[in-house]
C-alpha cells in the first residue's frame, strides 16, 4: 500500500536561498532537455498525408531518451560547475519528468489517454524537486535530515504510520511556504482492487449495499436517501478580496519589485480557497466512505459544463478533484466508485421510468404516471443508482462520455445487466419484484 504524507517545513534563510538556486537550476535544465527532444521530433518526422515525391532525407540522429539525457549530466556538471552543487539523484528526477511528460504526449499513459504537449517553464514555473531515496531514520525530533541540505525544521502534526518505511521525499514550493511530501509504503498491506462489474456481481450490489449520489450547483450533492450537502462557495465568498489583490496588483509595475511583493498576498489569498476546497471534498468523501456502501455517481462532461455560462459555479464546486477523490478513497475502503451515464436521469421517474420533462429551474419532481413526488436532485441520485447495480427501470446504454477517468480505474455499469433484468420482469413494479427475487437467492437469468 502507498500513501503520501504532508508536512510543513520551516527552513533557515540560506537553506530557502540553497533550494531557490536549485529549482532555477533545475527549471534551466528541464527546458534544455524539452527542447532537445523537441529537436529530435521536428528533425527526423514526416507527414504521411503530405509527403513529396522527391525530398531530401538528413542523416537520422539517436534519439534521446531517458538513459541517453541522464548519461550526458556528466557532461553538463562539466561545463556547469554549479550543478555540482545538486544531489545526483534530484538532477536526474528532473529528466525522468521530461521523460514522462514527453511520452504521454506522444504515446500516453498506462490508460491510453494522451495528454497536452509539454511546455517550457517560465520562471517561477518549476516548485518542486524529488529525492528518489531517504534514509528511515531521516526524521529525528523536529528535524529532517535531507542530502546536501542538512537538518531542516519540521512541523509534524501528525506521526508516521507504523509499518511504513518512506520511499522519496518531495519538497514544493508554495505561496505560504515551503512542505515536504513524503511517499510512504508498506507491503504487508494488500491492494484492495474490486472486480469489474459483471451481471453477476453488480446486481449483488442491490438497493441496500449501493449509495447514488447527484452532483449539482444547488447543492453539492444529493444522495438517493434525501440528504443534501451544501456548496461552500468558498470562491464566492473571497471574490471581493481577490478582486481587491489583483486591482492591486495590476496598478504595479512589470518586473518590479512592488509587483513582486504584491502578488504574494495574491497568491495566498488563492491558495487558502484551494485549501478550503480540497478540505470540503476530503471531509465529505469521509462521511459517504464511512457508510460502507459502494457510490455511484454521473460522469459528468465537466470541460462542456465549464465552458458554459455556469464556468464559475462549477470550477468553484470543484466537481473533478471531488470525483478523483472519491475514487481512491472508495478503492482503499475495498468499495467501488461507479459512473454511469448521466443522460435522463432527473428526466426519468424513479419508480416507473416513464420521461417526465422539466426544465432547469424545475427543482421538484412530480410523475403524472405513478404519483410520485419527490425532489428533482433526489430522484436523479435513486436513478444513478439504479443504473449502478443494473436495476431494470431504467435501461443504462453503452457510454460514450468524457468524464473523469482517472487512475484507479472507474466501474461502469453495463448495458446487458440492465437488459437482461429488463426481459426477465414485466414493465409493472419492476423495482419490487426485481428486489424480491433478488432476496429469494435465484440469480440464474438463462
Amino acid at each position: 500500500m502507498r500513501i503520501a504524507y504532508q508536512y510543513r517545513l520551516r527552513p533557515t534563510s540560506s537553506q530557502i536561498a540553497l533550494m531557490e538556486q536549485w529549482l532555477e537550476l533545475l527549471r534551466k535544465q528541464y527546458n534544455y532537455r524539452l527542447a532537445e527532444r523537441f529537436t529530435w521530433w521536428e528533425q527526423n518526422r514526416c507527414p504521411i498525408n503530405a509527403c513529396p515525391f522527391i525530398c531530401h532525407l538528413p542523416e537520422l540522429k539517436d534519439r534521446p531518451d531517458f538513459y541517453s539525457q541522464k548519461r550526458d549530466l556528466v557532461n553538463t556538471k562539466a561545463r556547469f560547475p554549479e550543478y555540482q552543487a545538486i544531489h545526483s539523484q534530484v538532477l536526474q528526477n528532473c529528466v525522468e519528468r521530461v521523460h514522462k511528460a514527453f511520452d504521454r504526449w506522444l504515446k500516453g499513459d498506462c490508460n491510453g489517454q494522451r495528454a497536452g504537449k509539454p511546455r517550457f517553464k517560465g520562471v517561477g514555473r518549476y516548485r518542486s524537486l524529488t529525492f528518489p531515496q531517504m534514509k528511515q531514520d531521516c526524521i529525528q525530533g523536529r528535524f529532517i535530515h535531507l542530502p546536501k541540505l542538512g537538518a531542516v525544521k519540521l512541523v509534524q502534526h501528525r506521526p508516521l504510520p507504523e509499518g511504513f518505511v518512506i520511499k522519496t521525499a518531495t519538497l514544493t514550493r508554495k505561496a505560504d511556504g515551503w512542505y515536504v511530501t513524503l511517499s510512504l509504503q508498506d507491503s504487508r498491506v494488500p491492494e484492495l482492487t474490486p472486480e469489474p462489474p459483471t451481471l453477476e456481481n453488480t446486481f449483488a450490489l442491490a438497493a441496500r449495499s449501493a449509495l447514488g449520489i447527484d452532483v449539482g450547483l444547488d447543492s453539492f450533492l444529493v444522495t438517493d436517501e434525501g440528504e443534501s450537502v451544501p456548496v461552500p462557495r468558498y470562491y464566492r465568498k473571497a471574490e471581493l478580496r481577490l478582486k481587491r489583490l489583483q486591482r492591486a496588483l495590476s496598478r504595479k509595475q512589470k518586473r518590479s519589485n512592488r509587483r513582486r511583493k504584491a502578488l504574494k498576498p495574491l497568491a495566498k489569498a488563492h491558495l487558502k480557497v484551494a485549501n478550503q476546497r480540497k478540505d470540503f471534498h476530503y471531509k465529505t468523501v469521509k462521511k459517504l466512505v464511512s457508510k460502507g456502501k459502494h457510490i455511484a455517481y454521473e460522469a459528468l462532461n465537466i470541460k462542456g459544463i465549464a465552458g458554459t455560462r455556469l464556468a464559475k459555479s462549477a470550477y468553484d464546486a470543484g466537481w473533478g478533484q471531488f470525483l478523483q477523490i472519491l475514487a481512491v478513497k472508495a478503492e482503499r475502503a475495498g468499495l467501488r466508485a461507479i459512473a454511469v451515464n448521466p443522460n435522463g436521469t432527473s428526466q426519468s421517474c424513479a419508480s416507473c421510468g416513464q420521461k417526465v420533462p422539466k426544465g432547469l429551474s424545475d427543482r421538484w419532481h412530480s410523475c403524472p404516471h405513478c404519483g410520485l413526488q419527490l425532489s428533482r436532485d433526489q430522484n436523479a441520485a435513486i436513478n444513478i443508482k439504479y443504473r449502478a447495480v443494473g436495476h431494470p427501470v431504467l435501461k443504462a446504454q453503452e457510454m460514450s462520455f468524457t468524464g473523469v477517468t482517472e487512475k484507479p480505474a472507474l466501474f461502469i455499469a453495463t448495458q446487458r445487466g440492465a437488459t437482461a433484468l429488463a426481459a426477465r420482469f414485466p414493465s409493472g413494479c419492476r423495482r419490487r419484484s426485481a428486489l424480491l427475487w433478488h432476496e429469494s437467492g435465484s440469480m440464474s437469468l438463462s
